[in-house]
């Protein structure tokens, strides 16, 4: 499908320091990792592949093509690269997968009579409503 070592080379990563609250070491060390991947100018997959991402992730890419993803659930630097690197995969994978083509089908005919049946119920109830004509 895709060369993992090949797409992973081509991710740059920056270490920023976590949000929230948190004390001294929270304040002082650069343990939330983002990740960018330029999807537009990627090497590794070709124009058919480029245009199914490109429509499945257009709501997670910029405006440039560009795919961002971070982590701050650990406290480790190491492990946050880890837990985005396997999301940043896994979203790869969803958007390159194709989706299956709709069979239509027709609407039994069996549920078409119980419709009408209930309308028809529903109508006498109302109708049973009125007072007697005399």
């Amino acid at each position: 499908m895709f060369d993992e070592a090949l797409l992973i080379s081509e991710l740059t990563f920056k270490a920023i320091r976590s949000s929230g609250a948190g004390g001294q070491h929270v304040n002082k060390v650069s343990s939330k990792v983002v990740l960018n991947f330029d999807l537009t100018n990627s090497q590794v997959f070709d124009e058919v592949q480029v245009d199914l991402l490109l429509k499945n992730l257009s709501t997670r890419l910029t405006s440039e093509g560009t795919l961002i993803l971070y982590s701050d659930e650990s406290r480790s630097q190491h492990k946050n690269k880890e837990l985005v690197v396997k999301r940043f995969l896994e979203l790869i994978q969803l958007g390159l997968k194709v989706p299956k083509k709709r069979k239509p089908t027709k609407v039994p005919r069996a549920v078409k009579l119980k419709r009408l049946s209930k309308k028809k119920q529903q109508a006498d109830k109302k109708a049973n409503r009125k007072p007697p004509e005399i």
